[in-house]
């Protein structure tokens, strides 16, 4: 007779994991999607006066600027947060594995915002725009910093880039650890064959770093997706969404991303079942797009 592949006692100690997970995650979820097709409010009682409308939540969203202007702002700062970060974490982590004093120190150092919280970094780097860039510039002699007007955070697109740079220097420290793991794991063998034989060192960085770490790319690569998708603490305490934008005839906020529009959706315009809604289409958007880019790193490492 074929042996069972798990123990009873296997499951037995997965348990509380699996029990947990249903009723925080799957049940949540699950609840969520039906609700977003009711007309739920915040000042409604769940499972009381709720009168299922279909797909009105969604045809809503459909034709709401906010939205889509959110949605494209998202999918703007997603690119551009990932390859700062990415670019940023791969330079630290081939710096921190040379030979150097107190190498140790530094993907300490590099590490540590990581361990803040995004509200507190949020006002921190919002005190360094504000005052800190204006009085910098004071002092080389450029007035035209401290004017309000040309304050990082008073136009829509630069606000988007200081989100890009918070973003990038809290995160960089967390993807260099992965990176520098990754490049210890190159045998080092291979290296020194290519130093005999004369390459450079970014001839040895695109025919051995890159190669031997490619499995690190999909990591990152998809951590770094994830977290861009869901930034939401930084967002609301370093620019609230502000400034204001007209999109589409309308004036709306400048720099909300998704995850802040579901937000306000839910909880400032009182319309529970719309966030959700917009919730429901972030988590299909998100899983499809994921899906995508694990696949095709997956088929790069192969050709690699």
């Amino acid at each position: 007779m074929r042996k069972a592949k798990h123990p009873p006692v296997f499951w037995l100690f997965l348990a509380p994991v699996l029990v947990a997970f249903v009723l925080v995650i799957v049940v949540p979820f699950l609840l969520g999607v039906y609700y977003s097709f009711t007309n739920w409010s915040a000042t409604a009682r769940i499972g009381e006066n709720l009168a299922f409308i279909g797909f009105g939540n969604y045809a809503k969203i459909l034709k709401d600027p906010s939205f889509a202007y959110s949605f494209m702002l998202t999918v703007v700062y997603t690119i551009l947060n990932m390859i700062a970060i990415n670019v940023i974490a791969f330079s630290l982590a081939m710096l921190v594995t040379q030979r150097l004093k107190g190498r140790n120190v530094y993907r300490a150092g590099f590490f540590v915002p990581n361990l803040i919280g995004g509200l507190i970094l949020g006002y921190i780097w919002q005190f360094i725009f504000n005052n800190a860039v204006p009085s910098i510039g004071t002092l080389l002699g450029f007035d035209s910093w401290a004017a309000a007007e040309n304050l990082v955070l008073a136009k829509s697109a630069t606000a988007l880039l200081a989100l890009v740079v918070v973003g990038a220097w809290q995160y960089a420290g967390y993807i260099m650890v992965i990176y520098v793991a990754a490049i210890e794991n190159i045998p080092q063998e291979l290296i020194e064959a290519a130093q005999i034989d004369g390459a450079s060192p970014l001839r040895r960085l695109f025919a051995i770093t890159l190669p031997m770490t490619s499995q690190a790319f999909t990591i990152t690569l998809f951590l770094t997706l994830v977290n861009s998708f869901k930034q939401f603490d930084v967002n609301v305490s370093l620019t609230a969404g502000g400034p204001a934008v007209m999109f589409m005839d309308q004036p709306i906020y400048g720099t909300q991303l998704l995850a802040m529009n579901i937000y306000n959706q839910g909880f400032k315009s009182n319309d529970m079942a719309g966030g959700q809604a917009r919730a429901v289409i972030f988590f299909l958007v998100l899983a499809i797009v994921s899906v995508i880019q694990v696949s095709v790193n997956k088929k790069k490492e192969i050709e690699l």
